[in-house]
């Protein structure tokens, strides 16, 4: 079986086309060009190339066609694309090749995209999160005057009403949110460090040409690489490990008020069984509490590609690429599944 986010019917329930397009061969080619492109301009605006060179040389790169698939051999020799995708653009205007790529290597090209697309997935699950959070209003003010039993260790303890019961889901929310936001700052910057690190191949330019780079990218311009520190890459995957778990606490309490014989709460369009026609299963509530596990599973996993040795690993960068789209995959779909959960909630409480 293929993963569970591309399958041909799982990925109707796990999948999230929005944010595995942001992840697509098309769209890191075009995160790719564009640091190369930024580097072409940076280089001549410092006067590293002569003039004229490196804005033909981002010509070339801007007008350059190359099929995703037609890396695949590169890759399976080189470990990652970017040493074929540089012969391929010097080789297309040999005359400007002093303005493609010169001074940098694959991981700052490769950190950047990544840089770039997690901005883009901040900004989606942004997006999202409000409209979450609108949706826990209207059922609060649909249902939250109504009493509800509170429940400890899920047994019945005191009577609460529904709308303490949403407080303990919007809160963590938003929390998570907050923190996610907070976060961001510490991915989306522009990775610049060359061969070890220490931007030797740009003399004393190094942090000009970083600056002239970061502000045509919108990112920040840090004044050191961050190869082999992956601190904030970590610290952003355990933040959406946390929105989804946060997700996952809402999954299981919705799950457990569907109980027949609870019946807390009433949900539109629940999970039919092949065996048992009587059920309607709270399938959405349940697909919350398993993305969450699953990140949970994939955070320990990213604990383990802090360990960079010296001054580049190939073995924990690698770690990072299978770990960190899936984990942003199972977040926003956690989001959109919470979403559709939400809007078929018809009753909550004893009305």
């Amino acid at each position: 079986m293929s993963d569970v986010f591309n399958h041909p019917w799982m990925g109707s329930l796990f999948g999230d086309p929005e944010v595995q397009a942001l992840w697509s061969p098309e769209v890191q080619l075009a995160h790719y060009t564009a640091f190369e492109m930024a580097l072409s301009h940076a280089l001549e605006d410092v006067g590293r190339v002569p003039l004229g060179h490196g804005a033909a040389a981002a010509a070339t790169l801007e007008t350059s066609i190359i099929a995703p698939a037609s890396l695949a051999g590169d890759v399976a020799r080189d470990g990652l694309p970017i040493p074929a995708l540089v012969r391929r653009w010097r080789a297309a205007d040999p005359a400007h090749k002093d303005a493609l790529h010169t001074g940098a290597t694959s991981q700052d090209v490769m950190d950047t995209a990544l840089a770039l697309t997690l901005r883009s997935v901040s900004d989606l699950l942004a997006r999202r999160l409000r409209s979450l959070d609108a949706t826990l209003r209207d059922l609060d003010a649909r249902f939250g005057d109504r009493p509800l039993m509170g429940r400890t260790r899920m047994q019945a303890a005191l009577s609460i009403r529904v709308t303490d019961r949403l407080r303990g889901w919007r809160g963590p929310l938003a929390a998570q949110a907050h923190r996610l936001d907070a976060a961001r700052a510490g991915v989306e910057r522009l990775q610049l460090g060359g061969a070890v690190g220490t931007r030797h191949g740009f003399g004393d330019q190094g942090q000009a040409i970083a600056n002239a780079m970061a502000t045509r990218l919108s990112l920040s311009a840090p004044d050191h690489a961050w190869h082999s520190d992956r601190g904030g890459i970590v610290h952003y995957a355990a933040c959406i490990a946390g929105l989804s778990g946060a997700l996952g606490k809402v999954g299981q309490d919705i799950a457990l008020m569907a109980q027949q014989g609870i019946d807390d709460i009433r949900i539109a369009g629940g999970g039919g069984s092949s065996a048992m026609p009587h059920k309607s299963n709270p399938v959405l509530a349940e697909l919350l509490v398993t993305l969450a596990r699953l990140n949970a599973g994939s955070l320990s996993g990213m604990q383990h590609a802090l360990i960079h040795e010296q001054e580049r690993s190939g073995a924990a960068w690698m770690l990072e690429w299978a770990l960190l789209p899936q984990m942003t995959l199972a977040t926003g779909r956690a989001v959109t599944a919470a979403q559709a959960l939400f809007n078929g909630i018809e009753s909550m409480g004893d009305a």
